[in-house]
């Protein structure tokens, strides 16, 4: 799966603007710079993807494999999960901090659902963000020894290729 995002990753952005966009967004996460992240992902899904690219029954998978590329290398700083079961539920993507000084991360992607009664995008991120805390999804990060105040929850919310990201600290 890894060579495959990579693969597909190198494919969009020759080496040298792929190495700068990762740097920034893997900063940006770690740093809970939202703005940063926002500006950067709605350039991305802008100038690079196509509408076609997230179409279908679960779009969410492509901004979930798309953002796995984007921070795969912070395997030496972090120890990333996808899709594992934590508290009431399966969360998306969770990094586990190698070194105590870096937050624990946990990452919720969400299509909007207009047949759910959301609106807007900042409805689908709301959503995603109360699922976290709904089920609990940072009781993995709490039971490594990660301190509630050291942990950032981050909502994808999307519809095509409009994107918004919010959260930060619980």
């Amino acid at each position: 799966m890894k060579l495959m995002l990579e693969s597909l990753i190198k494919q969009w952005f020759n080496s040298e603007i792929l190495s700068y966009i990762s740097q920034e967004f893997r900063n940006a996460i770690y740093e809970c710079r939202i703005e940063r992240l926002n500006t950067m992902m709605n350039k991305i899904t802008m100038e690079t993807f196509s509408f076609f690219d997230m179409s279908g029954k679960e779009p969410e998978k492509f901004y979930h494999g798309f953002t796995l590329g984007l921070i795969v290398d912070l395997k030496g700083r972090y120890q990333i999960e996808s899709n594992r079961e934590s508290g009431y539920g399966r969360y998306d993507v969770m990094l586990f901090p190698l070194h105590s000084q870096d937050p624990g991360i946990v990452i919720e992607f969400k299509s909007l659902a207009a047949d759910e009664g959301e609106k807007d995008l900042s409805d689908t991120l709301a959503s995603a963000l109360n699922q976290i805390a709904d089920r609990n999804y940072v009781a993995a990060l709490e039971a490594r020894g990660i301190p509630h105040d050291r942990i950032y929850a981050y909502g994808f919310a999307f519809r095509g290729k409009d994107v918004l990201i919010g959260g930060g600290r619980l």
